[in-house]
């Protein structure tokens, strides 16, 4: 298909072969990471795996792992989750993916991970809960996966900041408590008596302030495990990732934090950022910090560019616009493809059908006899759709797959308030 305003030009094998020598060079990055943290409760967790490994065709690949797991009525949770949800994730991925294909079926694999981990240690009928923020980079994509209040922020090269993970208070979103009074739950401050209420928006039974952790058996299942899901693409030139608990931004903007480490190695750059939020608030909390930079291996760490200060309308209408093309009638810059940072994907309903459902990127995603949640085997005929009972019956056949099996069909009924014992949610934004 031809186009009046085409220009005919060839590509020069010039600039051929200095994309393919750049392509190679820029392949994967350096990963440089550093952690500090203070304790009040002893509930704050991280995982950190940098050399993780799976074979991709007749080859290996490699992918870093980050994880912080906030705590709360003890560490029970926060401990179980550090060990299993890795092992969870990456049980619900197909085998045989290549690198693009794994990195689109995360998103999915995230949400199956989070349900079964949380699922399994409800069974051990402890009462704790946690929130997690969890983060994989394959190459230059950042996949983040998150429930409650702890935060990763990324500042690119390029300058502005990104928010990679939700926070899930009550306090902030009024969809959020709609969703929870919709399944049976009660929504409201603590009452000290006489009419008195005082502190944040809790859910009870149970007074958790968060919509969204794993654990948490006593608050109730309209508590859900289902993480909001963000992935971006870095350009070649790097950025630093932030990943803290609350005892860091309850104290700090996303900011404050990276501009009191600028210039700092990723070490000494934690050290600084939970330093900066205990000195402004004291050591109430558990404070946790991870700093991460992704960098070209061609480059030592250096001082990222002070960002362009640019007003918040501005910033987030030109957070993911891509770059114009060079107009220029320079051969070589019009055909070196652009490199920029940009937006993959972005899902954060509650709802685990629609985090399940068809309209994600793999097709193969589920194989036919196995449970898209615990993977355990289901026999034929005893598998439940995860379209089962959809409102939309003409779009979505009951015999369509992924299936689940009967005890995760439980957990789903309840995560979204279909249990016969409570209303029905319409909701599903959380």
């Amino acid at each position: 298909m031809s186009n009046k305003n085409e220009n005919h030009q060839t590509v020069p094998l010039s600039v051929l072969l200095k994309r393919e020598l750049a392509n190679e060079k820029i392949e994967r990055p350096e990963i440089v990471h550093g952690q500090a943290s203070q304790s009040k409760k002893g509930e704050d967790f991280t995982l950190v795996k940098t050399e993780c490994q799976r074979v991709v065709g007749d080859g290996v690949s490699t992918y870093s792992v980050f994880g912080l797991f906030d705590g709360h009525n003890g560490s029970a949770a926060a401990i179980y989750s550090k060990e299993n949800l890795l092992n969870n994730v990456l049980a619900a991925m197909p085998s045989d993916l290549n690198r693009d294909e794994w990195v689109a079926a995360l998103p999915r694999a995230f949400v199956a991970g989070f349900v079964k981990t949380d699922k399994e240690f409800q069974e051990r009928a402890q009462t704790s809960g946690t929130t997690v923020t969890f983060v994989i980079i394959e190459g230059w994509v950042i996949s983040v996966a998150s429930v409650g209040d702890s935060r990763c922020i990324l500042e690119p090269a390029e300058g502005g900041v990104y928010y990679l993970s939700a926070d899930h208070r009550l306090e902030i979103n009024e969809e959020k408590r709609l969703r929870i009074t919709a399944s049976g739950g009660e929504v409201g401050r603590l009452n000290t008596g006489g009419g008195a209420e005082i502190g944040p928006l809790r859910c009870w039974p149970g007074g958790l302030c968060l919509s969204r952790s794993i654990g948490d058996m006593d608050v109730g299942e309209f508590i859900v495990p289902v993480p909001y899901v963000k992935q971006m693409k870095l350009s070649s030139a790097g950025g630093r990732l932030i990943i803290s608990s609350d005892g860091v931004w309850d104290a700090l903007s996303a900011e404050t934090a990276l501009d009191c480490c600028r210039g700092m190695a990723p070490d000494a750059a934690a050290a600084q950022i939970v330093k900066d939020a205990v000195g402004h608030k004291g050591l109430r909390d558990d404070t946790t910090c991870i700093v991460i930079d992704i960098l070209p291996h061609d480059k030592l760490p250096v001082p990222l560019p002070q960002p362009k200060k640019q007003g918040k309308g501005v910033l987030f209408k030109s957070m993911f616009r891509k770059k114009p093309c060079d107009s220029s009638s320079n051969v070589e810059k019009e055909y070196i493809e652009p490199d920029m940072v940009e937006e993959l994907f972005e899902e954060g309903s509650a709802s685990l059908s629609e985090r399940l459902d068809s309209k994600y990127p793999l097709c193969n995603m589920f194989k036919l006899f196995m449970c898209a949640v615990c993977q355990v085997e289901i026999k034929p005929g005893e598998g439940i759709s995860i379209h089962s009972g959809s409102s939309n019956p003409g779009k979505l056949r009951p015999w369509d797959g992924p299936f689940l099996c009967s005890s995760c069909q439980e957990k789903r009924d309840a995560m979204e308030g279909k249990r016969p014992s409570g209303r029905r949610c319409d909701s599903d934004s959380d």
